[in-house]
């Protein structure tokens, strides 16, 4: 007859088991750039959703551009939920986030898309347009503190594009505002990262 020991032991493996049928259950991304990155998401399939209205009319104002010219729903329900978030070095949540951190989870829960979790990996991870070619969500990139692809931003329309400011946090500017434009180096469309070859000594510069 079994002991009490043993049925310690059978509990024990139940609840073990249980646990980790749950924790299966909630859809993660690991980054195997950063394996230290493991969070849950919320993500696609892509669809095109259309925005509330209020949204559209606050976007359309601020980016001078017509209602109907706002068609993602997804992207600017993200922008709205993160309008402000305060800037912070490897933030990936609403206490602060970086530019790359903001820029992997907009195209994730925006548009399905992984990407990597750093300025010097997302360059390599977009097929180069000229400025003029740019569209909505599209990846842009700056040269600044004299780094090369040291910053990143999502271009919007008209001229404008969301990225996570040092000093502002998340906001909307324009692609030719004096303080960012003269750093302005590459944009791009995003690529599937699986057909995406990256150089073993790039550089992991947020």
């Amino acid at each position: 007859m079994p002991n009490l020991r043993h049925y310690q032991l059978m509990l024990f493996f139940a609840v073990a088991v249980s646990l980790t049928a749950c924790h299966s259950r909630k859809l993660t991304v690991r980054n195997t750039n950063n394996p230290g990155i493991n969070m849950p998401v919320k993500r696609g399939p892509y669809v095109m959703v259309k925005p509330e209205r209020s949204i559209a009319d606050k976007y359309s104002a601020m980016m001078g551009l017509k209602r109907d010219d706002i068609q993602n729903g997804r992207l600017y329900n993200f922008i709205d939920e993160w309008m402000g978030v305060p800037y912070r070095f490897g933030g990936m949540d609403k206490d602060g986030v970086d530019c790359s951190g903001l820029v992997f989870l907009l195209q994730l829960q925006v548009y399905d898309m992984p990407v990597p979790r750093t300025c010097a990996m997302q360059v390599n991870n977009i097929k180069r347009k000229y400025e003029e070619e740019l569209k909505e969500g599209d990846l842009v990139f700056f040269d600044f503190d004299g780094k090369q692809f040291s910053h990143v931003g999502v271009y919007l329309q008209n001229g404008y594009i969301v990225h996570a400011s040092t000093r502002r946090g998340v906001v909307i500017v324009k692609l030719h505002d004096r303080g960012i434009y003269q750093y302005f180096s590459r944009g791009g469309s995003v690529l599937d990262p699986a057909s995406v070859m990256v150089p073993e000594n790039q550089q992991t510069n947020y």
